[in-house]
C-alpha cells in the first residue's frame, strides 16, 4: 500500500502553501502598462543616479540592464508572473528568469543592492502596495 497523507486542517497541502498570489496591482491597471511604467522608472533613476551613457556601444548594455532590473522588480515587488512580464515586455519567460537571476547575483554589491531596494520602494509607493517582501 503506498504512503498517503490524510488532509490535515493545521497543515495545508504544499500546493496551497507554495502558490504565489496574483499580481499586487490596482485592478484597473493592465500588467503590460505596469511593466512598462516600471521599466521607464528604472531608466530614469539610472540616468539620475548613475553615470551618463556617453558611448554609442554602451546604449545596448544600458537598455539591457534597465530591462533586467525592471523584470526583476516587476516579479519581486509587484508579484507578476514571469510569463506575464515576458509578454508585456516582448520577451520569453526564460529571459525573465535569467534577468531575475542576474539581478539577484548582482545584489551582493552593496551599492547595487541599495539601488534595487530604492527602486522597489519607489515602485511599491507608486502602485500603492502596502508592503514589500524584504530581501535577505
Amino acid at each position: 500500500m503506498p504512503f498517503q497523507i490524510s488532509p490535515d486542517p493545521y497543515f495545508p497541502p504544499p500546493a496551497r502553501v507554495l502558490a504565489m498570489p496574483g499580481p499586487r496591482l490596482p485592478a484597473s491597471l493592465p500588467i503590460r502598462i505596469a511593466c512598462r511604467l516600471v521599466r521607464q522608472m528604472v531608466a530614469e533613476l539610472i540616468c539620475l543616479l548613475g553615470d551618463r551613457v556617453s558611448l554609442r556601444r554602451d546604449r545596448r548594455r544600458f537598455t539591457c540592464q534597465v530591462r533586467q532590473i525592471a523584470m526583476y522588480v516587476c516579479h519581486v515587488a509587484l508579484g507578476i508572473s514571469m510569463s506575464d512580464i515576458g509578454e508585456a515586455l516582448g520577451r520569453d519567460r526564460s529571459t525573465v528568469s535569467h534577468a531575475c537571476h542576474v539581478v539577484e547575483d548582482r545584489r551582493d554589491d552593496l551599492a547595487f543592492d541599495d539601488f534595487i531596494s530604492t527602486v522597489e520602494r519607489l515602485v511599491t509607493a507608486v502602485f500603492s502596495i502596502p508592503e514589500v517582501a524584504s530581501h535577505d
